[in-house]
Formats: C-alpha cells, structure tokens, sequence
C-alpha cells in the first residue's frame, strides 16, 4: 500500500492538479443516511461512494495524483489499490484538520503543486465535468463549488504557493465567500456538485447515474436491508 510520503503509481506528470480526499472511518460515515441505509449498509455505502469519487478523479485528465486522507485500513487498502495515495490521518481533528494535512503532505512532494479538495461522496462524478470545474478553478488563486443545496462545498482549490484554508461542514459556501475564494459558476457540472448525505441526495446522484461500485452495493444493499427488516 502507498502509504505517506510515497507518490501515486499512476502519477501522470504532465496534470496540473493533486487532489486530497478526505474519508472518516467507514464505521462513522454517512450517519445522515439512517432513514435509508441500516447500520449495516451505511459503511459499504460509504466506501463504494470513496471507489467511485476515486476511480472517476483519477480519471481526469487535469488531475496527476489523489491523496486520500483517511485512517480506515479497509478503506485504505482498496483506494490504494485504485493507485491513490494514502496519507494517514495524524491529525485527527476533524475534516478541515486532515484537508489541511492532506495539502501539506501533497507540497511535501511537489510544492509547487495545484491543489483542490474534492469530497468523497460523489458517486455519480464524470471526469469530463470535474475537468471543466478544475479548468474554471485555475483561473483564481482560490475557488470553491457549492453543492446541490447551494449551502455547503464539494470542491475548494488553491493554485501555486496559495494556501487550501479548508472551511467545510455545514453552511460552508458563506464562509469560503467570506475567506476570499472564488465561487465557480457553471452549468451543467451536476456530478461534481451532487453528494450524498441523506436518502434524498442519494436518490438524487442515482437519477443522474452513479458507478459502478455504488450501483452495485446499493442494488445488492437495499435488497439485504428488506431482508433484514422483514426478519
């Protein structure tokens, strides 16, 4: 597994951007997601959610290498295996915490290195419209797009030599207008906005069409979760 301090198999020289992904135990994640996906489910969810955000960055021509940040060994393993890198989350403080220590573990390598935070519950992502958001984002030195509910954020960015200043969770639009950063603003980006917290922004990501692992666990998963409930 490629562990901190290590770069990505896959890095493709040539992509200006190294996006950090962060993903809290699968054990705690999704807990939003209650009044749709048992305790069973939820943390499978969580992952195939991960896979599929990872699979579709990796994807992206604009990006060279994703960090993941996280400290699930289950997790770390299969991301790894998609040729992420796994940065440990030594942190442990919090999402803005270990986005900001993703950054840093990036610059460690390259530090010159664009970097762009990308949450990692968008399963429906396509590489072509992270592509165009990522191009929108080089642009200014600082940039965010907001989510579906237009309240929180699913992607900030920095260029060279400019800080991350995560702000996320929440209503964290309002604070990354009020740190300075620039909000993207383009049509038809829906897979880099659509994450997935509550039974309907999964409905939502599934109606534009998620991947495969997603697909997968949750057609398998809500099958299981009827069976379990009529037992």
């Amino acid at each position: 597994m490629r562990m901190d301090g290590e770069p990505a198999t896959n890095t493709d020289p040539t992509a200006p951007w190294s996006l950090v992904v962060p993903l809290k135990p699968l054990a705690l994640a999704k807990s939003r997601l209650s009044a749709a996906a048992d305790d069973v489910l939820r943390p499978h969810l969580a992952l195939a959610f991960a896979l599929d955000t990872v699979t579709a960055a990796l994807a992206c021509p604009a990006v060279r290498d994703v960090a993941v940040v996280t400290d699930d060994p289950g997790a770390a393993a299969e991301l790894a295996a998609l040729g992420a890198r796994i940065v440990p989350d030594s942190p442990a403080a919090g999402l803005n915490a270990a986005l900001t220590h993703g950054a840093q573990a990036v610059r460690a390598l390259r530090p010159a290195a664009a970097v762009a935070a990308l949450n990692a519950d968008l399963p429906a992502l396509r590489p072509v419209e992270l592509t165009r958001v990522l191009a929108k984002a080089a642009i200014f030195p600082r940039a965010f797009l907001t989510d579906a509910a237009g309240i929180g954020t699913t992607l900030l960015s920095a260029a060279s030599g400019v800080e991350l200043r995560p702000a996320f969770g929440g209503r964290s639009r309002r604070r990354h207008l009020r740190s300075g950063a620039a909000e993207i603003l383009l049509d038809a980006v829906d897979s880099v906005r659509q994450d997935v917290d509550t039974g309907d922004d999964l409905q939502a990501a599934l109606a534009l069409g998620v991947g495969p692992r997603t697909a997968e666990r949750w057609a398998a998963g809500a099958h299981a979760m009827e069976g379990r409930r009529d037992g």
